[in-house]
């Protein structure tokens, strides 16, 4: 796997982590985008890392300029490489209202309406094993960062539109996560682990239904057993789960899933309306935890 991993210079937590990643992989520029640096590549022999102006979560034009470099005359060989990119990984920073300090990841996608980016009811790609692999590595380094939570994250905001599999990777929940440089080596170790020596963890792939938008319940699944994880509808957002979108849920994975997990404490009053959804998917089997 050589994916692409991009940062926002709007975000001083995404720098902060592509600084580390630059530094500790002796990564070399090997494109600047103009005068001003609009975009920057820098690369290893593991992955290739973006350094990109403006916000991450509307980063929909990546294909379309990796097409261009890539189709023009003068195209910048090292922007022709992104077109073999597996998936394209965000390093972010995260907020909450809690401000409790947390480590994530998450696909992304909008179940209704684009308020973060991307189109309304449209989901990313994801890829499972992906982030099952990372969080298992973080979880694995859960005691050199004993403050934090660690936990995914819902399905939400952009980009949706991309044609490879979308990954968040954060650090939250305030300025002074953004800028724990402990933290930040933490989840940049756990990421080049993961690059690595990627590994296909589970089969067992499911999508997953109810539940809060940090949903425990899920990410305990996610790290103790073989379960991984495509895209996640928490409750507040079932109501807007009909069969295209459960669809959607299922195809827009790059491994089958063959299972649907229901937060069965976690449905709320869409609990009968989702049971019989998921029992009419064709091929599916329906897991209740």
């Amino acid at each position: 796997m050589r994916p692409l991993l991009v940062a926002s210079r709007d975000d001083v937590c995404a720098m902060n982590m592509a600084s580390y990643l630059i530094d500790q992989c002796s990564m070399e520029e090997v494109y600047a985008d103009g005068m001003g640096k609009k975009r920057s590549l820098y690369s290893c022999p593991y992955f290739m890392l973006m350094l990109m102006d403006g916000s991450a979560l509307e980063a929909e034009w990546i294909d379309s300029w990796i097409r261009e470099h890539d189709a023009s005359k003068d195209g910048a060989s090292a922007v022709s490489t992104l077109a073999t990119a597996e998936c394209y990984i965000f390093l972010s920073r995260h907020r909450s209202e809690s401000g409790r300090p947390t480590l994530t990841s998450h696909s992304t996608g909008n179940f209704s309406n684009a308020t973060m980016g991307g189109n309304a009811g449209e989901l990313a790609y994801t890829y499972p094993n992906l982030q099952k692999g990372y969080m298992l590595n973080l979880y694995s380094n859960r005691g050199r960062v004993p403050d934090y939570d660690i936990v995914i994250e819902a399905t939400h905001h952009g980009p949706t539109s991309l044609a490879r599999p979308v990954l968040f990777i954060e650090i939250g929940s305030s300025e002074r996560e953004w800028n724990d440089t402990n933290a930040v080596s933490v989840v940049c170790e756990s990421l080049i682990a993961t690059l690595m020596d990627f590994k296909q963890h589970s089969s067992k792939v499911c999508i997953a239904l109810g539940g809060t938008h940090y949903p425990d319940k899920f990410t305990r699944l996610l790290i103790d057993s073989d379960i991984a994880l495509a895209s996640v509808a928490s409750k507040h957002n079932l109501r807007y789960v009909d069969e295209h979108m459960m669809r959607q849920m299922v195809e827009k994975s790059v491994e089958p899933v063959r299972y649907i997990l229901l937060d069965w404490k976690g449905l709320g009053g869409e609990k009968d309306r989702i049971v019989e959804l998921a029992n009419s998917m064709d091929g599916m089997e329906v897991i209740r935890v």
